[in-house]
């Protein structure tokens, strides 16, 4: 750690990694829901616990980017972050507004479309924090006018991402014109400003954990600026059809949208080129794993799953079933929760004062994690081109066709206790890791 300032990272990793865990907890209870009698149905039904499972997802995200944010920042300005305090007053402003949302998805009240459920007063305060970040921000890196590539798609995915959830938060009595531009959050903040912000958080912790060129890093990010400007923008149409716009947009959308994730995964192949030819020892593996992994679960979730789910020969049919619901784990994922853990593990040795370390924990739990989210991919996968077929094809009704996919989601289930345990020693480890007798 070069800057004093990047400590108040520390405070968003560790409600992001608790809020990891809760989410764990509610994705399970709510899988378990198709496979049994509705468990706790008049205490948590399905609907409180997919809002709060998908909603703590975005939370603990948001508050990983703000946390990598706030450790790159002064690294690439060469300067002290310009008002901790503000990076405090920040974090528990929006800490308050995420587990207040949550309480109030469990005493059965939510707002707004789906992934936006939360009160208008509490969107209120997240935008109130998002300024005071983007100000925090920009006078940082306004203080030694020091840019870099790295820096400027950082700034401009936060920005996109800022701009783009005030469209949350406007009420609209038409249903069709609600969802044109609730897709402008939902889709553009996951293909568009999320995106921006990945490349720039990987390509940081690249450029730092293997010393390649800084040309080479920024080249691909480059290319991903491009890609999202055009892919992830054209490709919002591949919901549109849904809502009675125009039929070109659904193949613009199809095909455009799958492109993404191209640029990261070159970026990591270069770099694992340059590791090759010459010779490095990375010394945090651990990261490393997370940065090659997410890479490659990131193009297979969003970019072979997406573009094949989104075809429209094939979307026509697979529309909302559990295809969707594989593509969505698998892509978020693979696009952003490997990216959020590859940062954890990056900066935990620098954050917390010691390199030498054991890493073998972190690194079985990347693996369990990765053969668990496969593992729930396929199953989800497979119920879904039973639902698909039994239900869009034959006609057989809804609740019939559940008993049909049964047996996946028994295997859903058993590959997220699979997942669930590889993240709950992920979370073990970076609480113990690096203390007293944990250098083993």
């Amino acid at each position: 750690m070069t800057h004093a300032t990047q400590r108040e990272a520390y405070p968003y990793f560790v409600l992001a990694v608790l809020l990891f865990g809760l989410q764990l907890i509610f994705g399970i209870l709510t899988i378990a829901k198709y496979i049994w009698p509705d468990p706790l149905l008049y205490v948590l039904p399905f609907n409180q616990s997919r809002a709060i499972h998908i909603n703590l997802l975005v939370f603990w995200l948001l508050l990983g980017f703000m946390g990598g944010t706030y450790y790159m920042i002064p690294e690439e300005s060469e300067t002290e972050l310009f008002s901790p305090l503000i990076a405090r007053i920040q974090f528990w402003l929006i800490a308050a507004a995420g587990v207040a949302s949550i309480v109030s998805y469990l005493l059965g009240y939510s707002w707004g479309m789906p992934f936006l459920e939360q009160p208008t007063a509490f969107k209120a305060v997240i935008v109130v924090a998002a300024l005071m970040f983007l100000y925090n921000v920009f006078r940082t890196v306004l203080k030694t006018g020091k840019w870099t590539a790295i820096q400027g798609v950082l700034l401009g995915g936060m920005v996109f991402l800022a701009v783009m959830f005030l469209f949350g938060i406007v009420f609209m009595k038409n249903l069709a014109t609600q969802y044109f531009f609730w897709w402008w959050v939902i889709h553009l903040w996951v293909e568009g400003a999320w995106e921006l912000i990945a490349g720039a958080i990987l390509a940081f912790v690249l450029l730092k954990l293997t010393g390649i060129d800084r040309p080479i890093i920024e080249k691909w990010l480059y290319i991903e600026v491009g890609l999202v400007l055009f892919t992830g923008i054209v490709g919002t149409g591949h919901h549109y059809y849904w809502i009675g716009t125009p039929a070109y947009w659904y193949w613009w959308g199809g095909i455009f949208s799958a492109l993404e994730p191209l640029p990261i995964l070159f970026m990591v192949l270069d770099t694992m080129r340059h590791v090759r030819e010459k010779k490095l020892v990375i010394k945090n593996r651990v990261a490393l794993h997370w940065a090659v992994g997410g890479a490659w679960f990131h193009f297979v979730g969003a970019g072979v799953w997406g573009f094949g789910h989104t075809l429209p020969q094939i979307n026509v049919w697979t529309h909302g079933t559990q295809i969707t619901a594989a593509h969505g784990h698998m892509a978020f994922f693979g696009a952003y929760a490997t990216l959020n853990l590859m940062m954890i593990y990056f900066t935990l040795p620098k954050l917390r004062g010691w390199e030498d370390y054991s890493q073998s924990r972190g690194i079985a739990a990347f693996w369990i994690m990765i053969s668990g989210m496969l593992l729930m991919g396929l199953a989800l996968t497979v119920s879904g081109i039973v639902q698909t077929y039994f239900n869009r094809i034959i006609g057989i009704d809804f609740l019939t066709t559940q008993e049909y996919m049964r047996l996946w989601f028994e295997v859903a289930l058993a590959s997220a206790a699979l997942f669930a345990a590889g993240a709950y020693i992920f979370i073990y480890d970076f609480f113990k890791a690096g203390r007293a007798g944990a250098r083993t």
